[in-house]
């Protein structure tokens, strides 16, 4: 097939899993052409299936905000009569589906009929997409999308609770390549550059928003430190950061807190890391989680949204209410203090994490995508 991905280009999950999930399909045969206005932080193109076209926006004095969404659908029209590209595959619903939308109408009175595929990644529901201004166009783009996928049941459940859907919404959840993990984490693990023996390495790795509440992380990590000798490494970056930054010094903590910025060796990271952090206020799925729990990591994460689909309470980790740090510090004491502990919660963090590995879930794509040329070929 050919198929065109629309996606985010930065750190966040939706831009890492639609890029992985372009890779997978390249290695697979596939005719894979990401269309997005940079270059995704993960696209290799070493691979002759994998191609790359930036939308430019150009800039016009009359407008305030430059019209991406008209840039974008008019750069899928010209790149799917170039490329004979057979099927969209857009990630979020706004402005990608839209894009989409519009970009299927003007091929169409072009006499060209391609199908679209919209993956719900949850911003794009629970925040963005819910708000009263967006909400209208977000319902139109779902409901006007051959085939809508999302990333846990949580989030079709709340996409069907607040927006009027008339169509089937299928789960197809998040997934991790558990080779290429094993493979990075195998080749350059160097635990001492990082801590002492005696230490314990906590982690967190998220684009440092509000809704990640950072803060709870340097707080749990607070009570954690007094207990255990331990380090925290967190990595990303975002409006959160500073703030983080001047609690750890007024804690008196600094010392035991590294803030890497932005990377691309998270699994090196990870390798290092003996628990993962995750207290969000929401997760639609918790991608970040799973990929600690692929490292060999076990989890202390709220209980909010799609993260008990991911990590399993008293198995690959522990589950807490929004906000419990004293709940979540406790469990996270519970399982640094006893090393045959830990060792268990690393074991069934991998094992539980097989179960999403790409293999598993790049099929259930495959079988969307068949459906939806099917659909449009009638």
């Amino acid at each position: 097939m050919k198929i065109a991905i629309v996606c985010y280009p930065t750190f966040g999950g939706s831009g890492v899993v639609a890029t992985e999930l372009g890779l997978e399909l390249a290695r697979r045969g596939h005719e894979i052409h990401f269309i997005t206005y940079s270059q995704p932080v993960r696209l290799a193109l070493l691979n002759p299936n994998i191609h790359y076209h930036e939308v430019h926006v150009p800039e016009y004095p009359l407008f305030h905000y430059q019209p991406y969404e008209l840039a974008l659908s008019s750069k899928l029209v010209d790149m799917v009569k170039l490329h004979k590209i057979e099927l969209l595959h857009v990630h979020y619903a706004i402005p990608h589906a839209y894009a989409g939308y519009m970009a299927k109408k003007m091929l169409k009175e072009q006499g060209i009929r391609i199908p679209m595929v919209t993956t719900l990644h949850g911003t794009d529901i629970t925040l963005v997409g819910n708000h009263p201004f967006y909400k209208p166009a977000v319902s139109f783009s779902i409901n006007h999308s051959d085939i809508v996928t999302s990333v846990s049941q949580d989030l079709k459940e709340e996409t069907y609770r607040l927006f009027d859907i008339k169509r089937e919404i299928y789960v197809i959840p998040n997934f991790i390549e558990i080779d290429k993990n094993k493979m990075d984490v195998k080749s350059d693990c160097h635990r001492s550059m990082m801590a002492t023996e005696t230490q314990k390495i906590v982690t967190h790795i998220s684009n440092f928003r509000k809704v990640k509440r950072i803060p709870d992380i340097v707080k749990i990590f607070f009570e954690i430190q007094k207990e255990i000798p331990a380090k925290l490494m967190m990595v990303g970056d975002g409006p959160e950061r500073a703030g983080a930054e001047k609690l750890c010094e007024d804690l008196g903590i600094s010392d035991k807190v590294i803030f890497f910025g932005n990377s691309n060796e998270i699994n090196k990271i990870l390798c290092f890391s003996d628990l993962f952090l995750l207290p969000s206020e929401t997760e639609s799925f918790g991608l970040a989680a799973l990929e600690a729990m692929a490292s060999g990591v076990p989890v202390i994460s709220t209980n909010t949204g799609g993260l008990p689909e991911v990590n399993r309470n008293g198995y690959s980790g522990y589950l807490s209410n929004v906000g419990d740090i004293q709940d979540m510090a406790a469990k996270a004491i519970s399982i640094l203090s006893d090393d045959e502990k830990l060792l268990e919660f690393k074991e069934n963090a991998l094992q539980l994490a097989q179960e999403f590995d790409i293999q598993n879930i790049l099929p259930m794509y495959e079988k969307v995508y068949e459906k939806a040329l099917k659909m449009n070929s009638k």
